[in-house]
């Protein structure tokens, strides 16, 4: 099971790690690593308990760590994204005791702020709106900012017409109470998978000789929200421009969405066949492909037709984040790669009766309907999945999920049993019963995250590929932009660094560095921040999927990066490496 940290939190007398597995929040005595027979029922409670609707399934957990406020450990989850996701609830449980303090409702209930903007009990229908990309906190104040991703399903909302709030919002909340102090939603009515993907970053602006408590959110749009972090008034201008309607049945598309006029933005807004890259292969092929689809401008709501997300549905900006330095100058990893996606018929609940057909419904939006999975290497080709694994290793990820895969609770045994035997070759089985397909279908699905690279493994566009961009905050002004990352084929040919998609955020230091893994070339860089010139590179074991930390000890400052590779393809790791800078100071 992946997490990207922990939670730490005394009381002065007693010190506890809270870190979540699966379903389970534990907490653990920090001095010997036993759990905490105090803190719910020994040691742990539930992240499920208080989180149902009618027709959903069983999946959720926490692999983003929350975040501490006096005896309060406020924390988001990861539900799954399709038809079946519970709802996004976010809430705070007592550090001492593991007992449920508040609850912050994503998506309304009849009588609460925003129920207006979703139909009629759609809190019994729809699920998602969850903050998973984790929480930044200003302890002086007491509020909590929690960014929030899409309702799901993730590209069809016409069983949720209307803005949808609060998902794709960033909140600030109450940290006591969890009231809403204000709200800004950065997309309305989301069908485009565009969740606010990593939590905010508090700094002082410093404008017309003012310091301004403010808080800056990064999109995979490439768009930077800042805001007042106590009133929440936008400190640049914020326009609402007119989108695209859609064709689709029953699909309302939001007619407008808010787009900052400053900052920059850090990535390219459109793609078209002018953005191709010079070198791409098969070119004629490609052309003939882009000219019948939809691109060309952003928020083009899905439809079956092929249409092209740029940039791509997981950025731009990615979980890794950006750092700020106190100067105010913004240091934000993002990649420019098209996805491409389309609608397609869900099969109709009565329908479902072959292991096809079942998989179709509930597999194919991430895996491909040709079960070719992506280019990415996160939704494996299920093609020859007999070959590595066994029957009941399949029925073991469809009961209880693991990593990126949703566990499939929703379906009966017999439905599970249909689809291994459908990737397993042994033909169409029949489903003895269908459980609960009906009670959260939707009509279409997607027709997978598919990543646009020719047939050599390059991204089709021109680069750079990935950034590492420095933005002054206090002007909306970039400083500089650089590639992040190379194609070692194409630097042995000569090349210029290209950039390469990335994940994984920057360490900003005293010293006026900035340290960064985050790409699959296995590299691990220093940069002159004020500059963006390269510094210092080595090579990791494995990809640095991860944001750097640094520490000291006797006065000698370290770095360690996290080396766990597996995505994009890249071989995959388990250490953690560390360097010394020497002396500090």
């Amino acid at each position: 099971m992946t997490s990207r940290g922990l939670t730490y939190w005394t009381d002065g007398k007693e010190k506890r790690i809270f870190f979540a597995f699966g379903h389970w929040l534990y907490a653990l005595d920090a001095n010997n690593g036993k759990p905490v027979p105090a803190f719910g029922k020994n040691g742990k409670i539930s992240l499920r308990e208080g989180l149902s609707r009618p027709g959903a399934d069983e999946y959720v957990l926490s692999n983003t760590p929350g975040v501490v406020f006096e005896n309060l450990l406020i924390i988001g989850t990861r539900v799954s994204e399709g038809p079946t996701a519970l709802p996004g609830d976010i809430r705070a449980y007592h550090a001492g005791t593991g007992e449920l303090v508040w609850t912050f409702r994503t998506i309304p209930r009849p009588g609460e702020y925003g129920v207006e903007t979703w139909p009629e009990k759609a809190y019994q229908a729809v699920g998602g709106a969850n903050s998973w990309m984790g929480m930044a906190i200003d302890r002086e104040k007491g509020i909590v900012y929690a960014p929030t991703g899409s309702a799901a399903f993730d590209f069809y909302g016409g069983n949720r017409q209307g803005a949808n709030l609060f998902a794709n919002c960033l909140l600030a909340l109450d940290a006591r109470t969890g009231k809403r102090i204000w709200h800004y939603q950065t997309v309305h009515h989301d069908i485009w998978d565009r969740d606010l993907p990593a939590p905010p970053n508090l700094f002082t602006m410093q404008k017309e000789g003012k310091q301004i408590p403010a808080v800056a959110q990064i999109t995979k749009q490439g768009y930077i929200f800042v805001f007042d972090r106590v009133t929440g008034k936008p400190l640049f201008p914020i326009e609402e421009r007119s989108v695209s309607s859609s064709d689709i049945p029953g699909e309302k598309p939001y007619p407008t969405q808010p787009v900052p006029l400053k900052p920059t933005p850090f990535t390219r807004q459109t793609f078209t066949e002018a953005d191709l890259n010079d070198f791409v292969a098969q070119r004629e092929e490609v052309v003939k492909e882009l000219r019948a689809s939809r691109t060309g401008a952003p928020f083009l709501p899905i439809t079956r037709q092929r249409t092209i997300i740029f940039p791509g549905s997981d950025g731009g900006a990615q979980w890794g984040g950006a750092a700020v330095a106190p100067d105010g100058v913004m240091y934000v990893p993002a990649k420019e790669i098209p996805v491409y996606t389309s609608l397609t018929d869900a099969p109709a609940p009565a329908t479902l009766t072959s292991g096809e057909k079942l998989y179709q419904a509930h597999c194919s939006a991430c895996h491909g309907t040709d079960r070719k999975g992506d280019h990415s290497g996160t939704y494996p080709s299920l093609l020859d999945v007999s070959t590595r694994l066994k029957e009941e290793d399949m029925h073991q990820l469809l009961k209880k999920g693991r990593g990126m895969m949703p566990a499939f609770t929703h379906l009966s045994a017999s439905e599970r049993e249909a689809i291994v035997g459908f990737l397993a070759g042994k033909g169409n089985a029949q489903p003895a019963n269908i459980k609960s397909s009906a009670k959260s279908w939707v009509p279409y699905v997607h027709t997978g995250y598919n990543r646009w690279y020719d047939k050599n493994g390059y991204p089709i566009n021109r680069p750079p590929w990935g950034t590492l961009t420095a933005i002054n905050l206090n002007t909306g002004d970039h400083l500089w932009q650089i590639p992040l990352g190379e194609f070692p084929a194409l630097s042995a040919k000569g090349m210029a660094p290209t950039g390469t998609d990335n994940y994984g955020g920057p360490l900003v230091t005293a010293s006026s560095l900035i340290f960064i893994a985050a790409t699959p070339d296995r590299k691990f860089r220093a940069f002159d921040r004020k500059t963006g010139k390269l510094l210092w590179e080595t090579l990791l074991p494995a990809a640095g999927y991860a944001s750097p930390s640094t520490y000291s000890v006797n006065g000698r400052q370290f770095v360690v990066i996290a080396c766990g590779g597996g995505k994009l393809r890249s071989k995959s790791g388990d250490r953690y490496v560390a360097f010394a800078l020497g002396n500090s100071g």
